[in-house]
């Protein structure tokens, strides 16, 4: 009998193909960690080589555990499929971009909408999937499975799954000391081992939604201070950038002039700001938070009001108006307007491609006036990566040579950094634009804040985006740029020393300061404040 009708008519156990497939994974889709554990120049000597040993036999194991968990008769061969193509993409996208995928990356990839999915799923990651998740795949649905009775099933299950706890609990007896140390000194590279990072990710992730609850009121306490006589009401206007990092920002001092039209206006810029997280999933929920980065707790976070309901409980016109997948709850009850797919052209969009950050400036003058205070959000497009050369117009393609490719490993760092900085200087003309229009708003006291969810590496150090590990991640993608602009009927109104607020500028501030500064601004009185986060407290 030939080798092909031996194979055609041979019967796997469900167990069986659980082990191959754990140890494909382990040998196909690990060469990130790999690389990272070679970086720590962990593996010298003999105990290096037992660390290598100890660290391939538990990835393995953890797996086979994760699989028999999931995988039976019926369904071992899609989900072993499925978990094959995830983690091709996976290691393609760690690989690419040294991304590490723990909870709040896998937050951020689930909110991906089509649009941002289609920007990195380039050709070589397409091939990628085909050939190390689609191959295997195909491969895995030509096997008979062995049949056998729910008892002897049952039965040679538990003694699987026995038998790889006893290898994993002799495994690290075994080599206790340099597998230990190494967990303990570098616990983020389990983000890198691939399929468990995801698929216990995931698991986290879903058992996060499923605890959610409506969020949580906060601030009922809150108060709005009555206007003085002759006071105008105020409108205020939050522009959220996005993925901008303090490094390139022009006003911060950087060696090319990104922000050259701000720099002819003089706004007050915040040269020290720190971002609460480096992804928008985390940043952004957590900046419009009461409690920040210095008391962070994401859950707490998740299931709370933010500081646009606070505004609006006192009775401020709160709206959101966004470029980008959506305000992470944020907004969550409250208006908003999304000019991510329009159904028509305007001079600043396209049916096929959305629209640049300027329309939102357009969408802002067609707000409708109320009575009394308004406060208005602009999330921008920005700088979302990998397509930074798709985020500004001609009229911004100031340095050359461009990176024109989704796949940023097709471009020098000096093109990509070229494309970066051209979005910069779009960035740029927006703020410009909203504060010439402010400028000409005469019934209302008006002012502008700035600030970026998040920075972004460049290419330093082989890292590319944004989303590591905090603890990990570099200056590039924790340190923002901020700037406010005030008016004069403002800084009169609300008796705000500008002064005062340009030297609190040169000083440390970060995304705690943004719910406090903006409820000191509008006049909000709660317990929730506190005037030593507030920046504009100190120069009243």
């Amino acid at each position: 009998m030939s080798d092909r009708v031996q194979w055609a008519n041979k019967e796997w156990s469900v167990e069986a193909i659980c082990l191959a497939v754990a140890v494909f994974c382990s040998l196909a889709f690990n060469w990130t960690f790999v690389g990272k554990v070679i970086e720590t120049n962990s593996l010298q000597g003999t105990s290096g080589l037992i660390l290598g040993a100890a660290l391939t036999i538990v990835a393995t194991a953890l797996h086979l555990l994760l699989f028999l968990l999931l995988s039976y008769r019926f369904t071992v061969k899609p989900v072993l499929s499925l978990v094959l193509l995830i983690s091709a993409a996976a290691a393609y996208y760690m690989s690419r971009y040294t991304v590490y995928l723990d909870v709040d990356m896998l937050r951020n990839v689930l909110h991906t909408d089509t649009k941002e999915s289609r920007e990195l799923m380039t050709l070589p990651m397409i091939g990628t999937i085909a050939l190390l998740g689609g191959v295997p795949a195909l491969l895995l649905w030509t096997l008979r499975i062995q049949k056998s009775t729910l008892l002897v099933a049952f039965r040679r299950r538990l003694i699987w799954i026995i038998a790889t706890l006893v290898v994993l609990a002799a495994t690290a007896f075994a080599s206790y000391q340099p597998l230990s140390s190494f967990l303990r000194n570098h616990r983020e590279l389990r983000y890198l081992v691939t399929p468990s990072n995801f698929m216990i990710g995931l698991a986290k992730v879903g058992a996060g939604e499923t605890k959610r609850k409506p969020r949580q009121a906060i601030g009922l306490d809150a108060k709005l201070v009555p206007q003085k006589p002759g006071q105008k009401p105020a409108l205020i206007v939050l522009v959220v950038g996005e993925t901008v990092r303090a490094q390139n920002w022009g006003l911060n001092g950087y060696a090319r002039q990104t922000t050259p039209r701000l720099k002819a206006i003089g706004p007050i810029n915040f040269s020290h700001v720190s971002s609460c997280g480096t992804a928008t999933e985390v940043s952004l929920p957590c900046m419009f938070s009461p409690w920040g980065r210095a008391d962070f707790d994401m859950d707490r976070i998740k299931n709370s009001q933010l500081f646009l309901h606070v505004l609006n409980r006192v009775g401020i016109d709160v709206r959101w108006i966004d470029n980008q997948s959506g305000c992470k709850g944020v907004c969550e009850g409250l208006p908003t307007e999304s000019i991510q797919h329009v159904t028509k052209a305007t001079p600043y969009c396209t049916v096929e491609k959305g629209c640049f950050d300027r329309e939102l400036t357009e969408r802002l003058k067609a707000v409708p006036r109320v009575n009394g205070d308004q406060f208005v959000v602009l999330h921008t497009l920005g700088n979302h990566g990998p397509s930074y050369y798709a985020r500004y117009p001609a009229s911004a393609r100031v340095f050359t040579p461009e990176c024109l490719e989704d796949d940023l490993g097709r471009c020098t760092v000096a093109q990509i950094t070229n494309s970066y900085d051209n979005a910069i200087v779009a960035t740029d003309a927006v703020l410009t634009d909203t504060i010439a229009y402010l400028q000409t708003v005469t019934d209302r006291d008006t002012a502008l804040i700035y600030v970026s969810d998040h920075g972004e590496s460049l290419g330093e150090n082989g890292l590319f985006l944004h989303g590591l590990p905090y603890s990990i991640a570099p200056q590039t993608q924790k340190t923002v740029p901020m700037i406010m602009w005030l008016s004069d009927g403002i800084k009169r109104d609300r008796h705000i020393n500008a002064t005062c607020l340009s030297q609190r500028a040169t000083q440390p501030a970060s995304h705690d300061n943004l719910f406090h500064s903006v409820l000191g601004l509008m006049g909000v009185n709660t317990a929730l404040y506190r005037a030593d986060r507030d920046v504009f407290a100190s120069c009243r």
